[in-house]
This record gives C-alpha cells, structure tokens and sequence, in this order.
C-alpha cells in the first residue's frame, strides 16, 4: 500500500470536469484508489464520491493506493494534478 498527499492546484478545484478525468483514468488500473479528505474518505474510482469531498483549490487531499500497479498510480496521479487535469481555464 502506498499514501502520497496532493494539493489541488487548479483553480475550481475538484469540480465535476476533473473529478470525470480522474475517475476515468484511476479506472484503468487494477489497484484499490482511495481518496481521503480531513476525515472523510471515498473510492477514487466514483465520480460521485470524487465529488462528495468538495476539494477546492489550495485543499490537500491523500491518495490511498493498493495493489500491483500502485506506483503507476502514483505517477499518473502526480502528473494529472502538477498539470492541473489539462484543463485550461481564462
């Protein structure tokens, strides 16, 4: 099991356009994804409980990754955030 904590960086934060993103990315891996925010804690893997936690920009969430391809995750995930989901915003 792997933790790595992320701040989000873009400026909606974890609205429903990049919680879409990274469903749909986490959901290519066979490993177990959890999100925590603060005490609460979802399935990376659910658009809806992506959405439960109301990230919003500057807030650190932590990654909870287990399972055979869990540095895979870790990478993806650290490249989607660092570039902000590839969402550009004006």
């Amino acid at each position: 099991m792997t933790e790595q904590e992320f701040v989000i960086r873009n400026k909606l934060g974890l609205h429903a356009r990049p919680a879409a993103i990274l469903v749909q990315k986490i959901s290519k891996f066979k490993s177990s994804v959890k999100i925590m925010k603060e005490n609460e804690q979802v399935d990376a893997k659910s658009v809806m409980g992506v959405l439960t936690l109301a990230a919003a920009c500057g807030d650190t969430i932590k990654f909870i990754v287990d399972g055979e391809d869990e540095q895979e995750v870790i990478n993806m995930l650290k490249d989607l955030i660092d570039n902000k989901f590839y969402i550009e915003y004006e």
